[in-house]
């Protein structure tokens, strides 16, 4: 059914796994961070500085990839994005030490930032228009798959051994990728041109786009700031609960599960809804509204919400300010077209990562200066904003 509809199920799953052993790579460290912190002997807070770094060179590497996914292709390009996870795993595991997990941050960084570009370059030529949204909806997927796997496999590893095997035994799935991959390459890869010429210039290339397509101006700066909207509520969502809301740290981590399942489950809903009846530009301003206002509602949680209310909010900001990003990517290879796929890929990338970096840095300012309702309110505007911004985007045909 799948082949006769021309769902392209392996360029997906390449995608899809490739993101998702990566995205668990990046997430072990944070889960093994109690034992990581007690065995460094530094505060557990610094572990955190772990996913800043994966990010900010991930921006580096999103734009950076771009030329060299068309001289070798994307599935060789994907072979290195596993084999830096593969570095990080052995510099993080190996090393023992907080310079060994500051370089392991700054190997996965490397490879991290390439994986929309990849996938988006093999999923384009592959994925008839009429399922585009529903396709890259899946293959997003990813990020939290691979978040809920660190999550569940990582902790009961390290009380059963230590956090050095627990981030270790991911060489294995990573190595048994790497071989899947060079079976394809000579299927994926045939697009490649060996003749491009990789010039300082070209490095740069998804960056042009702002200036030569300016559809995409709107996008990238929707995917900054709705990133960022997702982040402050995964960042920032327990501890609230916990200390205005009267959550227990289980009450509060149910919340956020909540959310971070409500964003899973939506994806590929809003895949179809946007392939079927509303054009992703318009779902995408949608989005924004929306995630605005449950962001301004999250900033009044207070002792006297009902369970339920707070349950509300958290299952549509999930739903929204996690559920958006395959639509993004759908829009930004649609944009992008055949020829500028995987730079409009690295471009919507660089802004996703630039979000995650500020604005939860912004929000935790905000809280600092004056109260979590502020902080929400500044986030709601700007998410509202944008998605007003969008809705002057006139949709495709």
């Amino acid at each position: 059914m799948l082949a006769l509809t021309g769902f392209p199920l392996v360029p997906l799953l390449i995608g899809l796994f490739v993101q998702t052993l990566v995205t668990m790579a990046a997430y072990s460290v944070p889960a093994a961070a109690p034992a990581i912190a007690a065995d460094l002997g530094v505060a557990g807070e610094r572990v955190g500085v772990f996913i800043s770094i994966v990010y900010g060179v991930g921006m580096i590497s999103a734009i950076l990839s771009v030329s060299f996914i068309h001289r070798y292709g994307a599935v060789r390009v994907s072979q290195v994005i596993i084999l830096a996870g593969i570095a990080m795993i052995a510099a993080a595991s190996l090393g023992g030490t907080v310079l060994a997990l500051a370089l392991s941050a700054v190997l996965l960084g490397l490879g991290y930032g390439a994986t929309a570009p990849t996938s988006s370059h093999l999923l384009m030529k592959r994925t008839p228009p009429s399922i585009r949204n529903l396709v890259f909806s899946i293959r997003q997927i990813g990020v939290p798959l691979g978040g809920v796997l660190g999550g569940l496999i990582v902790p009961p590893l390290v009380l059963g051994f230590d956090w050095q095997t627990a981030i270790g035994v991911q060489v294995i799935p990573a190595l048994i990728m790497l071989v899947l991959l060079q079976a394809v390459r000579g299927t994926y890869d045939t697009g490649r041109n060996p003749a491009h010429v990789i010039t300082a210039s070209g490095l740069i290339g998804p960056l042009r786009l702002l200036r030569s397509l300016p559809e995409i101006r709107s996008l990238t700066l929707a995917v900054f700031f709705y990133a960022g909207m997702q982040l402050c509520f995964v960042s920032f969502m327990s501890v609230h609960l916990t200390s205005r809301a009267g959550f227990d740290l289980v009450g509060a981590g149910q919340m956020l599960a909540a959310y971070q399942i409500s964003g899973v489950i939506t994806r590929p809903i809003w895949g179809v809804v946007a392939d079927r009846w509303i054009p992703a530009p318009r779902m995408l301003a949608i989005m924004g509204l929306v995630m605005g206002a449950m962001g301004a509602l999250a900033g009044m949680f207070s002792a006297d919400w009902s369970w339920g209310g707070i349950l509300l909010v958290a299952v549509v900001a999930g739903a929204t300010a996690s559920g958006y990003t395959g639509l993004a990517f759908a829009e930004f290879a649609r944009i992008g077209g055949q020829e500028n796929v995987a730079e409009a890929a690295g471009l919507g990338a660089f802004s996703q990562f630039f979000g995650v970096m500020v604005l939860p840095s912004l929000f935790s300012v905000l809280v600092t200066l004056s109260d979590y309702g502020l902080a929400y309110s500044t986030m709601a505007v700007l998410s509202g904003l944008t998605g007003i911004a969008l809705l002057r985007v006139r949709p495709p045909a």
